[in-house]
């Protein structure tokens, strides 16, 4: 009798012997995929997330690995966004990644320069993330990040720079992130700002931040014309400035501008009127908001490319000046 019992608790550990081994290894040994890229959606537990990777060849057993997920107290405490998996990998190895919470981060990119439309297209554009924005106006993206905001353009408000943002966050929150950021910039430049500039708020100076981008890309350029601006609009001449106009133009610029754009009246066309325009015309990074803040302390009224490979500007106090810089680097003419 105890022969048969010995032989009975002997089959019983070779079983649960036999079964902790093939659990150990469907749960450790590496399974090959192409890559893959699991997205967890906001409200899906462990369960959820086992019929995703078995459907998609992921891992060797479902019921393994939700076992192993329970046992290690997961339950249903899963992060929503997306992880990328190596090309072999355990059930094991993507249980330690769901396990510590963090989804991948997704880089966003928005150049100094760009327009707000600009941006909006690379944020619609950007894969795995939530966007609640799309059909949005711009006024209405503008009232879900400041409520309380009296600015009637979006243009020029939202930071350019490299967010790197959570997969499991949205569109949105990358707009609050980027109109926060150029508040800050935007604030500590203000006040910092050289004394006895012609702007009467940080908007204004936000306004000639975003023309000094588009006119130069250039660091020693900057402050130079910041310096042409500030004089201008103190000797109340107009700015004359051609990305200006260009903005103006909308859908209407084809890549080229001629005498008949100049002449066009718009509320953005520097050449037919007076001030600054109504609102910048892109998103200035934070140099050009420096240079608007510290214009360079020089008398220069005028500037013209040089065209000869260096991204660089000739500046002039005159017009005699202006015209001979216009014919050695334009007209190419002694």
């Amino acid at each position: 009798m105890r022969r048969k019992q010995r032989r009975a608790v002997l089959l019983i550990l070779t079983g649960l012997l036999m079964f902790a081994l093939v659990w150990a290894l469907l749960l450790f040994m590496p399974k090959s995929n192409a890559g893959y890229r699991l997205k967890v959606p906001a409200g899906y537990g462990i369960s959820g997330v086992s019929r995703i990777l078995t459907s998609n060849d992921v891992i060797y057993s479902r019921w393994v690995f939700v076992g192993t997920a329970y046992m290690l107290g997961m339950g249903d405490k899963i992060h929503r966004g997306n992880y990328r998996l190596p090309r072999s990998v355990s059930s094991w190895q993507i249980l330690q990644r769901l396990r510590n919470g963090k989804p991948d981060s997704i880089n966003v990119q928005i150049i100094e320069g760009s327009t707000f439309a600009q941006m909006r297209r690379i944020v619609d554009g950007t894969p795995d993330i939530e966007h609640l924005t799309r059909g949005w106006t711009d006024a209405q993206i503008l009232k879900q990040v400041a409520d309380d905001t009296h600015y009637a353009h979006a243009e020029g408000l939202f930071f350019p720079a490299t967010y790197d943002i959570s997969s499991d966050s949205s569109d949105l929150s990358l707009y609050q992130q980027a109109y926060k950021a150029m508040q800050k910039h935007l604030q500590a430049a203000w006040e910092e700002r050289r004394s006895n500039l012609p702007y009467q708020s940080d908007y204004e100076m936000l306004i000639m931040a975003s023309l000094i981008e588009k006119e130069t890309g250039h660091a020693e350029d900057r402050s130079n014309v910041a310096a042409v601006f500030v004089n201008r609009l103190n000797q109340h001449m107009r700015l004359q400035t051609d990305p200006s106009v260009i903005y103006g133009m909308g859908s209407r610029y084809k890549g080229k501008i001629g005498k008949a754009d100049l002449r066009r009246d718009t509320p953005y066309n520097t050449y037919t009127r007076a001030g600054l325009p109504p609102s910048p015309i892109a998103l200035p990074g934070k140099a050009a908001l420096e240079a608007a803040a510290h214009p360079a302390s020089n008398d220069y009224l005028y500037f013209v490319a040089r065209n000869d490979g260096s991204g660089r500007s000739q500046f002039s106090h005159s017009l005699n000046e202006h015209n001979a810089a216009v014919r050695q680097y334009i007209l190419k003419k002694p």
